[in-house]
């Protein structure tokens, strides 16, 4: 993989060592334990897996599914200084975990335990972890901003004093625009506190003065009989059920709904936004078929309303189930906006391919990688040991975050962790040889991870044994999984799915004792390609039925079919593929 610069002008490489956090006079600067610069990234490649849809004027969006920090080390060889618009809604450090009711479609099952909880993604972090992790990903992010574009940072009390401090190191403080304050209703109910009922919103500009602003207005009610302006052609007041109303300038505090059991548009995604949000958001700093990017997909409410309003997309999230759910909404949409022309004459970016950057395709979901990782590696547990993993021929496993590229600051709690005074004994019981043997395991890493490591304590005297092992390298020799099976044919003029095993998911309901006689309950799309080319999947066949529907099953084979590929997935979002 070749190496990038991220930054434009000549300033040489410095080590890690070298590197002086030195502040800009009148800049205050955050400060972590393990920041370190991040002046440079790798190429990673992306394999395109599924196409959807048609281009229009040359443009196919694209959803791409792993590690953001390798799909935006990806995206800067072409797309570096061409996006007019981010918005991310990345993790909180809420000190939570996030789950996701997976509820059996129809009503077959042999009792009423047809529905359990699924554990979508994690959101527990060390500060300083959470802070080095969020500091690179910007770093990219303003790369990858054109001089117009605008960047929208979503957080909420957590992290946002840390997040605006960061911004302004990144972005610089003369690029700030708004603090924006969402209001809503639902939640945030306090004892011996006020209630928390808002998110905050960090806009930066890339170069503030030269960024798209388009001014909105909204109404305003008056507690006061106003002057109305009778012209009804343009009116910017007037009264309704409520009451007297103007149109004012959109301020920078928003009262609208939270999106949860907002009918159709609630999708049961945990941290869900509401279409309203990202509609006000696209409208402001973005123009018509300007690029939008969202690096924290989720179930893909930024990619749904830029598909609506005209705009170009990019879209991605580590989480298998993100990316399912986002395909399942944005091929609904694009069929809605195929029935009618634009009002504006402008073109509707309908179609979306999906890639999977730097082969990622080992874990469906990270929050489980863990559990995976022991069983597959055969870790000997070590019950009260909060450091290790697991011990495999005398060596202590380290699992570091596997969602990732493992850098030199996810080494920090081995370091503070390690226990001084055994390694002091053991160090004076033989003094040549190393006083612990450390296996890390990991999926990519920076290349000199298990150097720093060994320097970090050879600092204090310590010798160290590390190895590492990468999963993306190394998986080939690893079960990670039980794929799911089917039973498909052929018949006459018809295709056939005769029978359905997504053994994990299968496996998770005979724990909650709900057994399924109709393996559609478990399907949550088909998808067929008639004519498969053997490479890219580009199904002209979608059926995603309605809640508490069933798919067909039996689908029409059309005459000028070729190679077929099926692709059924189950409710945890794992799919099995067929071809005939």
């Amino acid at each position: 993989m070749e190496d990038q610069q991220l930054f434009n002008d000549e300033r040489p490489m410095t080590s890690v060592e070298e590197y002086q956090f030195e502040p800009i006079k009148g800049q205050p600067m955050l400060q972590w334990k393990g920041k370190r610069p991040f002046e440079s990234t790798r190429f990673y490649p992306a394999q395109l897996k599924e196409t959807f849809g048609d281009e229009a004027d040359g443009w196919m969006n694209k959803l791409f599914w792993g590690d953001n920090l390798q799909v935006m080390s990806h995206l800067l060889k072409k797309y570096r200084g061409k996006v007019d618009l981010i918005y991310i809604d990345p993790p909180f450090d809420s000190k939570a975990d996030y789950k996701r009711k997976i509820e059996l479609r129809g009503r077959q099952a042999t009792n009423d335990k047809t529905a359990f909880e699924e554990k979508q993604y994690t959101d527990i972090w060390s500060n300083d972890e959470y802070l080095q992790f969020m500091y690179e990903r910007l770093i990219l992010m303003r790369e990858l901003l054109s001089d117009k574009g605008s960047i929208y940072l979503h957080c909420d009390w957590h992290k946002s004093q840390y997040l605006r401090c960061i911004m302004d190191e990144v972005f610089g403080q003369e690029n700030f625009i708004n603090e924006i304050v969402w209001q809503y209703y639902m939640g945030g109910k306090g004892s011996n506190e006020f209630a928390k009922k808002h998110d905050n919103i960090l806009l930066f500009a890339k170069a503030k003065g030269n960024h798209t602003f388009n001014k909105l207005t909204i109404k305003r009610y008056y507690d006061f009989v106003p002057s109305l302006k009778d012209d009804s052609k343009n009116s910017t007041s007037g009264k309704d059920e409520i009451g007297y109303w103007g149109l004012v300038s959109c301020p920078d505090v928003w009262s609208l709904k939270s999106v949860f059991n907002m009918g159709s548009e609630w999708l049961d995604y945990p941290t869900q936004k509401p279409e309203a949000l990202l509609e006000r958001i696209i409208k402001a700093s973005s123009n018509p078929g300007d690029l939008v990017f969202d690096c924290f997909m989720g179930s893909g409410t930024t990619q749904a309303v830029a598909m609506k309003l005209g705009r170009r997309f990019i879209g991605a999230d580590i989480n298998l189930g993100a990316i399912d759910t986002t395909v399942k909404r944005l091929s609904k949409i694009a069929n809605e906006l195929s029935q009618r022309i634009p009002e504006d004459g402008n073109p509707l970016y309908t179609g979306f391919e999906v890639y999977n950057v730097n082969n990622y395709d080992v874990f469906r979901n990270p929050v489980q990688a863990k559990d995976l990782l022991v069983e597959a590696l055969e870790l000997q547990p070590l019950p009260g040991n909060e450091l290790y993993d697991g011990e495999k021929n005398g060596r202590m496993v380290k699992i570091m975050p596997v969602n990732r590229i493992a850098t030199r600051a996810d080494l920090n709690e081995l370091v503070l962790g390690f226990p001084r005074d055994k390694f002091e004994q053991r160090k004076s019981e033989a003094p040549n040889k190393p006083v612990e043997a450390v296996t890390l395991v990991c999926m990519g890493h920076e290349p000199d991870l298990a150097a720093n490591l060994q320097l970090d304590m050879k600092a204090e005297g310590y010798n160290l044994d590390v190895e590492v092992i990468d999963i993306l390298r190394d998986k080939l020799n690893l079960e990670f999984r039980r794929d799911p099976e089917a039973e498909v044919c052929i018949e006459g003029d018809k295709l056939v799915i005769r029978e359905f095993f997504p053994r994990n998911l299968l496996q998770k309901l005979s724990i909650e004792k709900t057994y399924v006689e109709d393996w559609r309950e478990l399907v949550d799309s088909v998808k067929i390609d008639f004519n498969f080319d053997g490479s890219v999947f580009t199904p002209s066949v979608i059926d995603i039925p309605d809640d508490g529907q069933l798919v067909k099953g039996v689908y029409r084979i059309p005459a000028d079919a070729g190679s077929i590929k099926v692709k059924i997935t189950d409710l945890l979002s794992e799919s099995c593929e067929v071809v005939l």
